[in-house]
């Protein structure tokens, strides 16, 4: 007897091909604006460049409209994460470390969550948000004078990792190696040589570093507990409950995956996106402090820094007039619904003002919101203050290069020039 995806018409759209990713994101959107107005749930060939072979792996269902996803992110009964986030199917042994608890569903999910909650006091939270100043001026001041930069290694990479890192208490021998596995997950697309089996161990390989290194700053937090957040995850207690050190190195993992790339991919596109519309940096100029709140929301939507995720159907039902069948990968497309018209008026355009801003960037709502989106606006807003001000004309050269991934918008190299700080300093007396 044939399984009902066994037998279901793939749509003509490509959303599946290596070169369908390898594409610019305006070429990607002329795809899916068609799909939203005409067809915004519909099913796919499995992509190509999967890591793992699955003989269940069929195909996909793509939304690609903003209500369709918000109705997935809420529904979270019919649509589960446990059984993975991104288009691969990956093995469950793998799940927990290499995508968190975001890879959960309740009733884990809920007790993770609170537990991580608990352990973002009100002193913690205090004492990141000094961090995040203190992190964009020394990373700041290691440019100024340069007047030339790669702007991903030498600012957008930097800030988030250093700042992540202190949040976790990381020593800084650490830091540069954590960073390396941290790219190495998130870009496993863009690895040279493209052989499966050699990706395989090189994410592998990244794994095992990251664990040796975050079960060894577990281990000392439990002796010797300090102010930085592993140790309050190490005492975060709920009905007497705590967190497990697999719990917590899987948390460190995603915090330090997702919490760089997400601000990461942000700010390189945002400068870009400055580049691009100097009117809206002028705009934006004209009362830095006052705007850069709604700045900061338009550059996450331009950004979309994480492009798709996925859930599968934990049993038969509808969305968007189709027919789900339990065990079905339904793959929301952020890329697709940030740019949504029935949302976003001209959402081709950057408005750095726009106003309501109702971008899914964070998540459509629900039960997997993102945990970290006000560390993130903190960050940006942070970071491009200090650039601005500090250096007014920073700005793309060209030669920017983008990742081929689907899961984040990878920028990979960003060439920017600025007149070094003391020069501009030195002809403004």
């Amino acid at each position: 007897m044939n399984h009902p995806r066994d037998t279901r018409p793939y749509d003509e759209a490509d959303l599946s091909s290596l070169a369908f990713w390898r594409a610019t994101a305006a070429e990607r959107e002329r795809t899916f604006a068609e799909l939203r107005a005409h067809r915004p749930v519909t099913w796919h060939r499995p992509v190509e460049g999967r890591l793992f072979d699955d003989a269940n792996d069929q195909g996909f269902w793509a939304v690609t409209r903003h209500a369709d996803l918000v109705e997935v992110t809420r529904r979270h009964d019919d649509f589960l994460s446990g059984q993975g986030i991104v288009f691969d199917s990956i093995p469950a042994e793998l799940l927990d470390a290499a995508q968190g608890f975001i890879a959960m569903d309740p009733p884990d999910h809920t007790r993770i969550r609170r537990l991580l909650v608990s352990a973002f006091t009100p002193k913690q939270m205090a004492r990141i948000e000094a961090d995040i100043d203190a992190t964009v001026r020394r990373v700041v001041d290691d440019v100024a004078e340069k007047g030339s930069i790669d702007f991903v290694r030498e600012v957008a990479m930097l800030v988030p990792m250093h700042n992540i890192f202190t949040m976790m208490g990381v020593p800084e021998e650490h830091r540069l190696t954590l960073a390396g596995v941290s790219e190495t997950i998130s870009s496993y697309r863009d690895l040279p040589g493209g052989d499966p089996q050699e990706t395989l161990g090189v994410l592998f390989e990244a794994l095992m570093r990251f664990q040796v290194i975050a079960g060894e700053i577990i281990a000392d937090r439990r002796a010797n507990p300090g102010d930085d957040l592993v140790s309050s995850l190490v005492a975060a207690e709920i009905d007497g409950r705590g967190l497990t050190d697999e719990e917590i190195s899987s948390f460190f993992g995603l915090l330090m995956v997702a919490g760089n790339d997400t601000t990461r991919q942000s700010t390189a596109h945002g400068l870009q996106a400055l580049t691009d519309f100097p009117d809206q940096r002028a705009w934006l100029m004209e009362d830095l402090e006052g705007r850069l709140p709604l700045a900061v929301e338009e550059i996450v939507r331009w950004a979309t820094p994480i492009m798709t995720f996925r859930r599968t159907a934990s049993r038969d039902c509808e969305l968007g007039g189709q027919q789900i069948t339990e065990g079905d990968k339904v793959i929301m497309f952020y890329a697709s619904a940030n740019w949504d018209t029935a949302v976003f008026d001209h959402p081709e355009r950057l408005d750095l003002g726009r106003t309501p801003n109702k971008h899914i960037s964070f998540g459509g709502g629900g039960i997997h919101h993102c945990l970290g989106n006000q560390l993130a606006r903190r960050q940006l807003a942070a970071t491009f203050r200090e650039l601005l001000t500090r250096l007014p004309d920073i700005a793309c050269t060209g030669g920017t290069v983008y990742g081929a991934g689907n899961f984040f918008h990878t920028v990979a190299e960003m060439p920017v020039t600025f007149t070094p700080e003391s020069a501009r300093v030195a002809v403004a007396r």
